[in-house]
């Protein structure tokens, strides 16, 4: 990275952001239309829960080969390829004759897609120096907040009107536009100020990188965040309209508020806070595990949410959990920038973001299967409670201080 701060990071930390918001358009799109899906493609609710994953089993297989790849070809040209993938898949899915075809189209969006936070993390990493990337992760990371908060009503007014197909199209339409747009805006600092290139630097090798005790924390804490997280994703709507009887623009509406919530935790807590404290002299990595640490444990509150009686009660402790863990969120994904090798930046993403799938795909499917034997949520929620308790001690006692790996240590 350049010496000084360049003056156009801040244009490229908001494109990222715009990015990820179009992205999870396409994710959250499919959970809204649960009911009109299930009807025409005749799914049972382990069927649709198998659905809801077919998107992660690609994204999850495509994470370690798309840091490698990264960090061998940049954020740019691979940000172009992955950006035309998903557009195809979004419209794919909207002329989708049946279920297979469907499932296919959402393989193809997880391979479209699959680079994005592992891109975004190494480009954050390129434009801004240590003490301004907790708010920069903040930017793309809380998109992911900020599109359900917003893309559920949206899609759901949509749904009302179009269909589940028109909602498809509209993503569709979306992606495209933010390819163009990518393709416009996006440079790596280097080629603005191709007088202070980095220096050739050499690769650690993705074996070194999984042996090491903080990458597997980083992992293993990702993956609890991102089992709680998914579940909601694709669960919250379905929770609110079959547990609390609310209609579907009534679940629409009510499943906003958590992810409003949590956009406003990720920005303020994880980027602002985060980085002023470090500003002001904090100990950067005390800063950055405490925020880790308090959040995950604040997401632990899920559990009380299967007791709830009325959708104020859900909506409560749902939002104390996910706000709580979109506060660690954006922290977590600066880790990678903070503790890889040289030249490693995508790889150390890429490992985290495959364990943060596996859970991604595994949240969906068990939640699926546990609400189909046992008629409610509570169970469920439960589940992820405990995932998150062994997430808080990955934090703890593998990852440690964030600092650099170094790679001859490895």
């Amino acid at each position: 990275m350049p010496d000084r701060p360049h003056p156009h990071r801040w244009s490229i930390a908001i494109l990222l952001g715009v990015g990820v918001l179009v992205n999870y358009f396409d994710r959250v799109n499919l959970s809204i239309a649960h009911d009109q899906i299930t009807r025409e493609f005749g799914l049972t609710t382990v069927g649709f829960g198998y659905l809801l994953s077919a998107y992660s089993f690609t994204y999850a297989l495509c994470q370690i080969p798309a840091g490698a790849i990264l960090d061998r070809f940049g954020v740019r040209l691979v940000g172009r390829v992955s950006t035309v993938l998903w557009s195809i898949a979004s419209f794919a899915s909207a002329f989708s004759n049946g279920a297979r075809q469907f499932f296919a189209t959402r393989l193809l969006l997880g391979v479209g897609e699959a680079p994005t936070f592992p891109g975004n993390a190494k480009a954050v990493s390129k434009w801004f120096p240590e003490n301004e990337r907790g708010l920069a992760t903040a930017c793309f990371d809380c998109a992911a907040k900020f599109s359900s908060a917003i893309g559920v009503p949206i899609m759901g007014l949509l749904l009302v009107r179009v269909g589940w197909r028109g909602t498809f199209l509209a993503t569709g339409i979306a992606s495209f536009a933010y390819f163009l747009l990518f393709t416009m805006v996006y440079r790596d600092p280097e080629e603005e100020a191709p007088t202070v290139l980095e220096s050739p630097v050499l690769e650690t090798g993705i074996l070194d990188l999984l042996g090491d005790k903080k990458v597997a924390g980083l992992a293993i804490g990702s993956a609890a965040y991102n089992y709680c997280f998914y579940l909601l994703l694709a669960w919250l709507p379905a929770y609110l309209s079959t547990s609390m009887h609310l209609n579907l623009l009534q679940s629409a509406w009510y499943t906003s508020i958590p992810w409003v919530v949590a956009t406003a935790t990720d920005l303020l807590v994880g980027g602002w806070l985060v980085d002023a404290l470090i500003r002001r002299g904090f100990d950067a990595s005390r800063v950055r595990q405490s925020i880790l640490i308090g959040g995950t444990s604040l997401g632990v509150a899920i559990f009380a949410a299967g007791s709830a009686t009325t959708p104020g009660q859900a909506i409560f402790w749902i939002s104390v959990s996910i706000g709580g863990l979109a506060a660690a969120a954006p922290v977590g994904w600066s880790v990678p920038g903070l503790i890889a090798p040289p030249g490693s930046v995508g790889r150390v993403g890429g490992i985290m973001n495959f364990a943060s799938q596996l859970a991604a795909i595994s949240a969906p499917i068990v939640t699926g299967y546990v609400v189909a034997y046992t008629h409610s949520f509570e169970a469920a929620f439960w589940l992820a409670a405990i995932f998150l308790t062994i997430g808080i001690a990955a934090y703890a006692l593998l990852l440690g201080r964030i600092e650099r790996v170094e790679s001859q240590n490895l």
